[in-house]
């Protein structure tokens, strides 16, 4: 289902950001942010807390203006929120009293885009996700992995150059997420896009990523950057196999160790 869009092309070039309290205080969130991503790459940022994930996330979305360096999208300079970034968070953001197909199909009615292109569109990344059968359904009768299904589609539906992707799976049970990530393979597999992935869940991450990054406290840096490959495996292999692989576990328990140890780290400073 790849959509021939032209090459694609994220780049991040010396990222800083830097929040001025309403106390007069300046906290640091973000400093020397460097990375491009391509058509393909499915990058995954993990961190303690406090570190500047989502922070780094909504300045490529747009929402926030660094305060130095720049962000380029297909060679163009992100200053605002723009339908070449699909956005996806926690909790989907959806219209309850809707639809899924009317959910789905609202950016591009927005948009103008001709009716019968938009139903195309839609129910084509509706039978990806497996929602078909519920194209009637009020939001307000989805389960929770159902609903973020929907988010999806709907991001996906403006085609976007990148979907932007804030902790989608943290509301949901062990098995639903399982199932989530799972999905989030076959999507990102079959459509090409670049997807930029926030998680607090390590296990997540290295199972998700061709690129895993390890941002530092605050002011979050990237430290560690992983290329993996258990992403390509995770659609032929049980997840519960890939993830019981001695490499998956050995990267894991060193991914934890980092964190672990800066989150101590913080933990002394503040006490």
């Amino acid at each position: 289902m790849s959509t021939p869009n032209s090459h694609s092309e994220l780049r991040v070039e010396n990222l800083c950001m830097t929040y001025h309290t309403e106390d007069g205080q300046d906290v640091h969130a973000l400093e020397d942010i460097n990375f491009n991503m391509d058509e393909g790459n499915l990058v995954v940022v993990v961190g303690p807390s406090g570190c500047g994930k989502t922070t780094l996330l909504s300045t490529i979305a747009g929402f926030l203006a660094p305060t130095s360096g720049r962000i380029l999208l297909n060679g163009e300079e992100i200053e605002k929120p723009g339908a070449e970034r699909g956005v996806v968070f926690q909790k989907g953001a959806l219209f309850e009293w809707l639809t899924v197909y009317e959910n789905s199909v609202f950016g591009l009615k927005m948009r103008g885009v001709d009716e019968a292109k938009r139903h195309e569109r839609v129910m084509n990344y509706l039978d990806l996700v497996g929602l078909t059968d519920f194209v009637d359904t009020p939001i307000y009768n989805l389960s929770g992995g159902m609903q973020q299904r929907v988010a999806i589609v709907r991001c996906l539906a403006n085609n976007p150059s990148i979907l932007l992707m804030d902790e989608p799976l943290g509301a949901l049970d062990a098995l639903t997420r399982e199932k989530m990530q799972t999905l989030i393979l076959k999507i990102w597999k079959e459509t090409g896009k670049m997807v930029f992935f926030i998680t607090h869940s390590v296990e997540e991450a290295i199972y998700l990523a061709t690129d895993l990054f390890v941002m530092s406290a605050r002011p979050g840096k990237i430290m560690k950057r992983y290329k993996l490959d258990f992403c390509h495996k995770g659609l032929e292999k049980d997840p519960r196999e890939l993830k019981s692989d001695p490499e998956f576990i050995k990267i894991r328990e060193e991914v934890l160790s980092l964190i672990w140890s800066m989150e101590e780290e913080t933990a002394a400073h503040a006490g």
